[in-house]
């Protein structure tokens, strides 16, 4: 599943640095993440680094209307990762 930025973001900036998948950028009023880029860091860490960076709770949250398996964030890491 893909994770969604909230209308709470403060646009404190401290998500998008630390996405290793580059699927977070500033919308037109707060921060936002492309669901065909995020794997919620599967491939990378063992947990979402926005959700842990970020300052405010409930902010990063799952997106209803992306729910995707492991396997599936797994291929979407490979592809995005390890494309020739």
């Amino acid at each position: 599943m893909a994770l969604l930025i909230t209308r709470h973001c403060i646009n404190c900036d401290m998500c998008e640095p630390e996405c290793p998948n580059q699927a977070i950028s500033m919308g037109d009023a707060i921060y936002q993440i492309d669901a065909e880029r995020c794997t919620e860091c599967v491939g990378h860490y063992d947990t979402p680094t926005c959700q842990q960076v970020c300052p405010i709770d409930n902010t990063v949250v799952t997106d209803p209307d992306r729910i995707e398996s492991r396997d599936r964030l797994w291929e979407k890491f490979v592809v995005l990762h390890h494309a020739s």
